[in-house]
């Protein structure tokens, strides 16, 4: 009975209500309201506050999540280690991701290897990734640089320069390069609080004196390349990032080193999770490939 309200209070506080968690668990709304009462009554503790439909975790109600998500994410990982003994049939693996580039590769690469393990991503900057992975709502995380968290285990596979992006009307189209210094006073479109490239860029312009004026904070990578277009002024990305286009052009920053460096980083405690391992090995294997590709 207790393990059965534990699953149905994980379900509510996960999916943030009683009528999307029951369709969730496919058991009707009363039946999975009766047994989260239950579960309060038993030990006298409220771990919702309801308004409506709405739900919010109490105090008590968050700590108990971060153990039920835990007990959840290892029942996971039973069910995953036993399909790896017939051959990965079946499975399902989470990924939380900065972006489309790496992870594509990474993932077309997994699916030829194990075509029957499902696959969701979802992406962010590398800060809500992180958060992803401690909520054990990614199993791998493909991220830029965070700070060291002895949680989370990182595995790094590759650097990339930061780059600027201009459109045609601006006066470094026709460059081959810029210094640093160049960026004074330049009208810059820059991402949301949490990017690693917002960051490295930052840190080099702070480090070298070099003031730049900030005219739009943007939270996607695709709304700056528009703002840019536009002429609103100019963006920063990692030189893998940049697709060409006939009205932007990507610059490199010559006389000083801005680079993101991107990781692998999972629990720490899942380490030995056969399907994390297998996607890291594969995803690796497939990086260590292409560089070796680009330097023939």
């Amino acid at each position: 009975m207790i393990k059965l309200a534990l699953r149905s209070f994980h379900a509510v506080a996960r999916h943030g209500g009683f009528s999307r968690a029951a369709k969730a668990l496919h058991i009707s709304q009363p039946t999975l309201s009766t047994q989260v009462k239950a579960l309060e009554e038993r030990y006298g503790v409220d771990l919702f506050r309801r308004f409506g439909r709405k739900v919010e975790l109490t105090v008590p109600g968050r700590e108990l999540f971060e153990i039920t998500s835990r007990l959840d994410q290892a029942e996971q990982d039973a069910e995953n280690l036993l399909d790896s003994f017939r051959g990965f049939n079946a499975g399902a693996l989470n990924i939380a991701a900065v972006g489309p580039f790496h992870a594509t590769d990474m993932i077309v690469a997994y699916k030829q290897k194990y075509p029957l393990i499902d696959i969701e991503v979802r992406f962010g900057n590398s800060s809500r990734c992180f958060e992803r992975i401690l909520a054990f709502e990614a199993d791998v995380g493909i991220i830029a640089e965070v700070p060291a968290d002895p949680r989370v285990k990182t595995l790094p596979y590759s650097a990339h320069d930061v780059v600027i992006f201009v459109n045609s009307d601006h006066p470094f189209f026709d460059r081959d390069s810029i210094t640093i210094a160049d960026l004074e006073g330049q009208k810059v479109i820059r991402r949301e609080a949490g990017s690693t490239t917002r960051v490295a860029i930052e840190t080099a312009l702070q480090q070298r004196g070099v003031s730049v004026e900030t005219v739009l904070e943007l939270g996607s990578r695709e709304a700056i390349w528009k703002a840019v277009e536009q002429g609103l002024g100019l963006g920063f990305v990692a030189d893998f990032e940049f697709v060409p286009h006939p009205n932007l052009r990507a610059i490199p920053i010559t006389d000083v080193e801005v680079q993101t460096k991107y990781y692998l980083a999972f629990l720490a405690e899942r380490r030995q999770s056969r399907l994390i391992d297998s996607f890291c090995e594969v995803a690796i294997n497939r990086i260590r490939a292409d560089q070796t590709t680009a330097l023939v």
